[in-house]
Formats: C-alpha cells, sequence, structure tokens
C-alpha cells in the first residue's frame, strides 16, 4: 500500500460522456484552485479519439488539462508526473497498460507524486491498475485475474452490475481462492481510497454503487458498500 489518495472508477465519465460528477469530484481533492490534471491513455494505445473526449470534459471544468503519450516522443517522465496535481488513467487493456509503464519504470514515479500529493485516479483499468490483483478481459473472450501494481491491497472489479459475467466471475475466484477479496464498482460510480483505506463511495447516477466481495461459509459473497455522495 502507498500514501496518497487514489479513486478508481467502474466506468463511465468522460469516456462516455457521462457522469460528470466522477470527473469533477476528482478535481475537488486536489489543493489548488485550477489544479494540474494530466491523462494517460495508455490501456487504449494512446487512442486520439479517446484524448479527444478528456479534453473534451475538463476543457470545460476549472483545471488544466495535459496528456503524456507512450506510443509517440515522450517527455521526461519524472518531470510531467511531478507536475501534475491529478493523474487520470483511461480504459483499455490493463495487461498492455502494465507492461508499457513496467518498459519505462513508471511505478514508482507515480508513488512518488502520490506521496507528495498528487491524486492518481482512472476508470475501469485505469482504476484496477493501482489494486493488488484485478479481474480483467484483458485476453478477448475471457475474464481473468491479473497481478497489478499493488498500490492497494486486495483486488478490484469494474463493471461489477453492466456486464453479466462480472459478478459471478469475481465471486468464484474470490471462493476459489485465485483472486483476494476485495472491491467490485458499477459504472457510474467510483471508491475513493487514502493511504491504502477506503474512504468514500461516489455515486454519479442513481442505482450505481459499489460492494465489498469477501469469502463466507457459502463461498463468496457480494455486499454492497454505503454511498457518500
Amino acid at each position: 500500500m502507498i500514501q496518497g489518495q487514489i479513486i478508481a472508477i467502474g466506468g463511465g465519465g468522460f469516456s462516455e460522456g457521462s457522469e460528470p460528477r466522477l470527473d469533477t469530484y476528482i478535481l475537488e481533492q486536489c489543493p489548488t484552485s485550477k489544479p494540474k490534471i494530466g491523462f494517460l491513455g495508455t490501456a487504449s494505445g494512446d487512442a486520439e479519439s479517446y484524448r479527444q473526449k478528456f479534453y473534451a470534459r475538463f476543457s470545460q471544468l476549472n483545471c488544466l488539462p495535459a496528456h503524456l503519450t507512450f506510443f509517440r516522443r515522450t517527455p521526461d517522465l519524472a518531470d510531467w508526473v511531478m507536475q501534475q496535481d491529478a493523474i487520470y488513467v483511461g480504459g483499455g487493456n490493463t495487461l498492455s497498460l502494465l507492461a508499457i509503464w513496467e518498459a519505462w519504470n513508471l511505478p514508482p514515479l507515480l508513488k512518488e507524486a502520490a506521496r507528495n500529493g498528487t491524486i492518481l485516479a482512472g476508470v475501469s483499468a485505469g482504476a484496477v491498475c493501482w489494486f493488488e490483483s484485478a479481474l480483467t478481459d484483458a485476453r478477448a473472450g475471457t475474464l481473468m485475474p491479473l497481478k497489478c501494481l499493488n498500490f492497494i491491497s486486495g483486488s478490484c472489479c469494474p463493471h461489477y452490475s453492466l456486464e453479466a459475467e462480472r459478478k459471478p466471475t469475481f465471486e468464484k475466484l474470490v471462493r476459489n481462492g485465485d483472486i483476494s477479496p476485495g472491491i467490485a464498482i458499477d459504472d457510474g460510480a467510483a471508491a475513493h481510497f487514502v493511504d491504502g483505506q477506503l474512504k468514500h463511495v461516489i455515486s454519479g447516477h442513481d442505482g450505481s454503487a459499489a460492494y465489498k466481495v469477501i469469502q463466507s461459509p457459502n463461498g463468496a459473497m457480494t455486499e454492497p458498500l454505503k454511498v457518500n455522495s
């Protein structure tokens, strides 16, 4: 676990043109009046269309948006990371995201930035990457456990109520001990961690929530978590 703040969004937000509350919530956690927020679209291969959605949303908010790419000429990573008040990681292929970040030695910089006060956030792949492990569809046609950065202990599953196979698969893996117990997050909801501990669950629309998924005498169970806003 690391010191600092991490906001994990199960799905939606600017990438779907929905739940602006989830995006403004990230900015509200920053200590500056006009925070710098940097976008990492690594999991989508730095897709231009995704980056445009980021700027379409955040250029309308009281912040200074920027982005970092690994698929063109890449700037000095330490300099870019340490300039940001918040870093927002987009969705896509979690396995590829982790491999590219490892090749560039980015995780230690993100850990240092979090200790210094930078908010780490993300949606889908950009949400689960911070955990010890995650349920991912990185390989087509299958849901599988994946070791992640371990900035937060336990596991994470995004899109929990939207995609029908997520809940039974995640519960089965927890029941069998193939993945650590953890948290599941709906599209339109976010979980806010401080120093590795869950502090708030934020709902961007009615019905979106997050859940604790744990082992039980009958195998595994999903328990709703209190929504704070």
